[in-house]
């Protein structure tokens, strides 16, 4: 079953849901992410175009290409674009993303972006074959086939941006530097002072020298209420400036 949401920026989201919804990684992915506005980007695993769609409202980037393997998601980013005014920016390639080039995008692109699948495929007992658990196992690729991807969509010196679990950086970060992205940011988020890390935001380059600025933390909630650092970001739809430089 679908709905249809007014979500962040006044967007208005249809899902399934049966599938993943909206959720905080999506838009602190989306928040995290170094802006070009007259560049070009590329979404690896777009799911309903979320993502791209908040980016373009913002003016991140002048236009997107969604990759997305299941037919139902890309037609449900084809119709969330068409919904808030954005068909002529994002095109959607339904396609297995390990398959893509730049030139399937229309050329190198300056960022690339991703909240890639956090599970392998044989962790726990859920169908993988469900298009929610295709999105949230690695059926059809992995965090190396993401970095890999990303690294042949992107132009030399551009960035590509990750939101993924904290238990599995080492993985992560193994797979960039294989795919010749080298880390340049990270960021770890808790839910509070109490809880250990939730998410990791990480930023890497392409081409680039070592050296990663490990930003403060960004604790979303102290004493049960919003903290000034996660208000910003739902005010403003950005990091503020010590997120981003030493």
């Amino acid at each position: 079953m679908e709905k249809t949401e007014e979500i962040n920026e006044s967007l208005r989201l249809t899902f399934d849901t049966d599938g993943l919804s909206f959720g905080t990684d999506a838009y602190l992915l989306s928040a995290y992410l170094r802006g070009k506005p007259e560049g070009r980007a590329a979404e690896l695993g777009a799911g309903t175009g979320v993502i791209s769609l908040l980016c373009l409202s913002r003016k991140t980037f002048s236009a997107i290409s969604c990759v997305e393997i299941q037919p139902k998601y890309g037609d449900l980013i084809r119709r969330n674009a068409e919904e808030n005014g954005f068909s002529d920016r994002i095109s959607v390639l339904v396609r297995d993303l390990r398959t893509i080039t730049a030139a399937d995008c229309g050329g190198e692109a300056d960022a690339v972006f991703a909240n890639p699948p956090y599970l392998r495929p044989n962790s726990g007992f859920a169908s993988s074959e469900s298009i929610r658990e295709i999105a949230r196992r690695e059926t059809y690729g992995d965090i190396s086939d993401f970095c890999g991807t990303a690294s042949r969509l992107l132009r030399w010196g551009g960035y590509f941006t990750v939101v993924y679990r904290p238990d599995r950086t080492q993985e992560l970060f193994a797979s960039l530097e294989r795919s010749g992205l080298t880390p340049k940011r990270m960021t770890a988020v808790y839910a509070s002072e109490e809880h250990p890390a939730s998410l990791i935001l990480v930023e890497a380059k392409k081409g680039a020298s070592s050296g990663l600025y490990l930003t403060p933390p960004l604790i979303l909630e102290r004493n049960g209420k919003q903290t000034d650092a996660c208000r910003h970001i739902y005010e403003t739809g950005g990091f503020d400036e010590r997120y981003y430089h030493p």
